[in-house]
């Protein structure tokens, strides 16, 4: 996400890269006696004090701590590395040719909850495997309000959705808690939460609901409930509570221009959680749906230039070959309007409702293309790990073309879009990385006072349509830009083209 005035996201267990919010689980014995519940939650309005729901429910929270083995690059203190003199001087120095690795060892705390008797606990997934560290995990250590700790076990992970379950035993049963419906959070509702923030185990805080499905990003998974109850570093993993005693949440992650809480604090919903607790403790491999595009939401620009009502769907920028979508038809440039007949809304994101489709489930999308719906049915793939999700990413190696591109005199794209171009020629192609094939025209020059530039748009971009129209001279983009005036369309959509990517569609406003 990103916010202005520098606000970030963070994640709040302590010690990490990143402040995840971290909290150790409380424990609720009695959670499950009606009658004494209905004696401490009054039936209406807020409550006259949290006390005796907060001694019922805290022994099931507990602390985390870590311990890991983080890999830390090696200084080369070899004056003549990289020159002919490199090895003798490593010889002189009885040196190997191959530096051994150099350790050191990282900490970090956060917060949990046990969620059975036989000692499940459910935490973060950063809380047990730190950000942006080359580290090794050793050691699990679970501490209990009454001061006991016991070594746990790794029972399974999941980065995507950031939780993990540990195991701890001991010859008695542990008091515990369990998951609520989040569904029925309603905005304002009370919430306690109980944690580890800083180290300080036991903090219970205080709030209400203030948003239910609040999306903080474009994953399949960033959705949460938005509280104003304090969360710090340390509170990650820890339980967000209705005034039933129900974990209805997952505490992850705040907004803070300082990295303290100002109110603004995110949980994973237990609609979400639930069943991926389960089958992680149950050993059940996750499987999630993928149909291989890479997608952005559709903004108001691309609504204007697509002459769209109103702004919903998602937009493709790209298929990738074999996956699900390439083999049922979707195209780039398709807007994805519903899945599985739930509409595509920026709260109910795709990735989102394909994550959680099972793998092989063949279902109906509906796009907008050239104007008209489609329905198109697609067998749902699996998704590949995030591993390989990674090293099948193209980067953009920003580099500029080498030879001096002479720009266009075309008033009316000048004036429209802030653009310069010229025709693609092979020899231009060739030297942009492209295809000598590649009809198009290219970006000469960009006026930096344009929309154009504001949406990232530089020398060396690859034109390839407009309004999903093929470009193969200049007189093809005016034709589309006085069309778009014509029509009364503020903005005309671009699919571009950059060296060592994949073409995206990026709508410009005209001026």
């Amino acid at each position: 996400m990103r916010y202005a005035y520098s606000v970030t996201a963070t994640l709040l267990a302590g010690g990490a890269a990143l402040s995840l919010a971290g909290f150790p689980a409380g424990a609720q014995v009695a959670q499950n006696d009606d009658s004494q519940m209905a004696r401490v939650v009054p039936r209406a309005g807020a409550p006259e004090s949290f006390a005796d729901l907060t001694e019922q429910l805290q022994p099931a929270v507990v602390n985390i701590s870590t311990r890991q083995r983080i890999e830390v690059a090696s200084r080369n203190t070899n004056p003549f590395a990289g020159t002919p003199f490199e090895d003798l001087f490593n010889q002189r120095r009885g040196e190997t040719e191959d530096a051994e690795p150099q350790f050191r060892e990282g900490q970090s705390l956060g917060s949990g909850f046990i969620i059975s008797a036989d000692g499940y606990v459910v935490t973060n997934n950063h809380v047990v495997n730190p950000p942006g560290q080359r580290a090794e995990l050793e050691e699990v250590t679970v501490t209990l309000p009454d001061g006991n700790e016991y070594e746990a076990e790794v029972v399974g992970t999941d980065p995507q959705s950031d939780l993990a379950v540990l195991k701890i035993s001991r010859r008695e049963a542990f008091p515990f808690v369990t998951f609520g419906d989040s569904r029925q959070a309603r905005v304002g509702d009370w919430v306690i939460a109980i944690g580890n923030p800083f180290g300080l185990g036991g903090t219970v805080t205080s709030g209400i609901v203030s948003s239910v499905l609040r999306s903080a990003g474009g994953g399949a998974y960033d959705r949460y409930l938005q509280t104003d109850a304090s969360i710090n570093r340390g509170n990650s993993g820890g339980p967000l509570f209705d005034m039933q005693g129900n974990v209805i949440g997952i505490n992850n992650a705040i907004i803070s221009p300082t990295g303290g809480s100002v109110g603004i604090g995110f949980a994973i919903p237990a609609e979400t959680a639930e069943p991926i607790v389960d089958k992680l403790v149950r050993g059940v491999e996750i499987e999630r749906g993928y149909l291989g595009i890479q997608i952005q939401p559709v903004n108001d620009d691309v609504a204007a230039s697509l002459g769209l009502r109103r702004n919903r769907g998602e937009i493709v920028q790209m298929v990738q070959p074999g996956e699900a979508a390439a083999r049922a038809g979707i195209e780039p440039g398709d807007i994805v309007l519903t899945v599985n007949g739930r509409e595509v809304t920026p709260d109910q994101t795709l990735s989102y409702l394909v994550a959680n489709i099972a793998p092989g489930t063949t279902i109906p999308v509906e796009v907008m293309r050239d104007g008209q719906r489609r329905q198109i049915n697609v067998t749902v793939g699996k998704r590949p790990s995030e591993e390989e999700l990674r090293q099948s990413q193209m980067f953009d190696p920003d580099a500029e073309p080498e030879d001096d591109m002479a720009p266009s005199d075309n008033e009316v794209i000048e004036n429209s879009l802030g653009l310069q171009v010229l025709e693609l020629t092979p020899a231009i192609a060739r030297q942009l990385g492209a295809d000598a094939a590649t009809r198009g025209l290219v970006v000469a020059s960009v006026d930096q006072n344009s929309d154009a530039a504001r949406k990232g748009l530089r020398r060396g971009d690859i034109l390839l349509t407009a309004n999903y129209n093929p470009l193969v001279d200049v007189a093809d983009l005016e034709k589309i830009v006085r069309g778009a005036q014509s029509d009364d369309r503020d903005a005309v959509l671009l699919r571009v083209q950059r060296r060592g990517g994949s073409p995206q569609y990026i709508a410009v406003r005209l001026r």
